[in-house]
């Protein structure tokens, strides 16, 4: 007797379905010429079919119209280039056709390697092309000789002509725009104008490619910790704990008269806790996760929502593992990231823009060459600098003068402590480059709990194997240490930071009985980091505002849309 499963294998046989997947560009048909790879405007600019081609069919939104006599010149985008496409559109169609409305057009592809002539299979008819002739429509040579008319009389007035087009045939209104009130204007607007109207920010061409490369960023991380074998993980958001002990977490609340959770319970503010249990089990574990803290800081530096990237590693003994990890981490995101159209796009257009608005945007991130020293350093094979704190604050008494807060031992590094530490020792003559660097060993005063005790502190007291990465102008960048994995002393460091130590009996139960679980059973010694992913990208690109390289920011008084 036949098994059930195999009579029904038998009469539902699986069929292939077929791939159906709307993009911004189509192209019918596929010649061997990769036409099925032309999916948005991004290929479509850099397809050089070599002939023209009909019926190519476009769908995005219109960042710029410019008249003249007879046609217009619609800038097209779809966010996939920094760079719109020029669809050249007949009068009589482009009433509708506003800065903001999505369209669909459907044309002729004139390409830059194009002949003058049409391809057999756009017949020509009287002269002008089938399909795309429509009545009043020029010719191919009068279309060119008024394009370059409009450039010659506006050469400054938008992105530099290319001859590249879509001869337009057909035009159908997505999406209407009314250009009296739709925000975003072909001009310069400051970046703190454009925060206020956050939900239409990712439109201007320069904050679409900054989320571009932000998703190129994720993408490389994700390939480079599958590579050295960490597993991804996906900590809470809703903790019962605050890791860091700085007060600084939001309290999670439903409206109601009781606790949801019979306990309070916070957004987190770091999920490293987390992952060193994940780690106990996974062995190296890493994630890009939501962070929250309850800072009023109001600062270029700051939110109270960010993304925060954090790794942990097993059976580690040596910190200094844990540092090379963070480099390689680095060094690997930011040679990808220069190989990828996003952040070659950004650079590239800062030199070449004929955009007066686009060129008062470039002028607001910082200087060019020091932008390169930056990538320079994190690329660099040499092994990044690393000092210790006791080292470092050798280092700045001597021009305390320099400073609003005097460097002392036991006290925290200030933001301007640190900016001067990476500017001194991470500079690199050789190379001209600014490699971060690495200042250890802080005092355990004055660091988290968690930490590992040094076991050769200097003569002003006990330290902990920590780690801070400077970066010139931002500061911290990422911070990480050894974990104490011994059940006793990390006993004794809760109560050296005023933390309670839970008993025995409700050890399960209590805020951070279940942390200390984690040392009863196989605790191995262990480290890891985090590091803050809006900072990191706000120092690749130049963007002197973490506000600025975020979809939506989050702030001290400030939670628009």
């Amino acid at each position: 007797m036949s098994h059930p499963l195999s009579l029904f294998a038998r009469r539902y046989r699986p069929c292939r379905l077929p791939y159906r997947r709307s993009y911004s560009v189509r192209i019918p048909g596929d010649d061997g010429q990769g036409l099925r790879d032309v999916k948005t405007v991004a290929d479509l600019k850099e397809w050089q079919p070599g002939r023209l081609v009909s019926d190519v069919q476009l769908c995005g939104w219109v960042r710029s119209v410019r008249k003249s006599s007879s046609v217009r010149f619609v800038d097209i985008t779809d966010g996939s280039s920094m760079r719109p496409v020029q669809a050249v559109v007949d009068k009589s169609l482009a009433a509708d056709i506003r800065p903001g409305a999505a369209v669909r057009l459907t044309g002729v592809w004139h390409s830059s390697s194009s002949s003058s002539k049409p391809s057999p299979s756009v017949e020509p008819q009287g002269g002008k092309l089938a399909r795309s002739s429509v009545a009043g429509q020029p010719s191919s040579s009068d279309v060119h000789e008024q394009e370059a008319a409009a450039h010659s009389a506006g050469a400054d007035q938008g992105p530099a002509p290319t001859t590249a087009e879509l001869r337009v045939s057909e035009v159908e209104i997505l999406g209407s725009s009314d250009p009296q009130t739709y925000p975003i204007q072909n001009k310069y607007q400051t970046p703190e104008s454009l925060r206020a109207i956050s939900h239409l920010r990712p439109r201007t061409p320069i904050n679409s490619t900054l989320l571009r490369l932000r998703s190129d960023a994720m993408a490389l991380l994700s390939q480079f910790f599958f590579q050295e074998r960490f597993q991804q993980t996906h900590p809470p958001i809703i903790t019962s704990s605050d890791c860091e002990g700085a007060g600084e977490a939001f309290t999670v609340k439903n409206g109601g008269t009781t606790e949801f959770f019979r306990d309070p319970k916070y957004l987190t503010v770091s999920s490293q806790l987390h992952l060193e249990a994940l780690a106990q089990a996974l062995g190296n574990v890493w994630t890009l996760s939501p962070t929250f803290r309850a800072e009023k800081s109001d600062t270029s530096r700051h939110l109270s929502e960010f993304y925060m990237l954090e790794a942990e590693m097993s059976f580690v003994q040596d910190m200094d593992e844990v540092m090379d990890l963070a480099q390689r981490m680095l060094a690997s995101l930011a040679g990808g990231l220069k190989r990828l159209s996003a952040a070659q796009e950004l650079e590239k257009h800062r030199l070449d823009s004929r955009d007066p608005a686009e060129r008062l945007a470039f002028e607001d991130l910082v200087d060019p060459k020091e932008l390169q020293q930056r990538w320079r350093g994190l690329t660099s094979p040499k092994r990044w600098p690393r000092v210790t704190y006791t080292e470092a604050i050798e280092i700045l008494q001597p021009v305390a003068h320099m400073f609003e807060h005097k460097p002392v031992w036991g006290s925290g590094l200030q933001s301007e402590h640190e900016k001067y530490l990476a500017e001194k020792i991470g500079y690199d003559e050789e190379t001209d480059a600014f490699l971060p660097i690495f200042v250890t060993q802080y005092p355990q005063e004055i660091k988290a709990f968690y930490m590992l005790q040094s076991e050769s502190p200097p003569p002003q007291g006990q330290t902990v194997d920590c780690f801070d990465l400077l970066v010139p102008n931002l500061g911290e960048l990422a911070g990480g240490s050894m974990r104490e994995h011994r059940l006793a002393q990390l006993e004794d460091s809760m109560r050296l930071h005023g933390l309670e130590v839970p008993t025995q009996r409700k050890a399960r139960s209590s805020d951070m009985g279940w942390y200390l679980d984690l040392r009863r059973w196989g605790c191995p010694p262990h480290g890891g980091f985090g590091l803050g992913f809006d900072r990191l990208l706000s120092y690749l690109t130049g963007v002197p505002n973490v506000r600025d390289v975020v979809p939506f920011p989050r702030h001290f008084e400030r939670c628009d849309c």
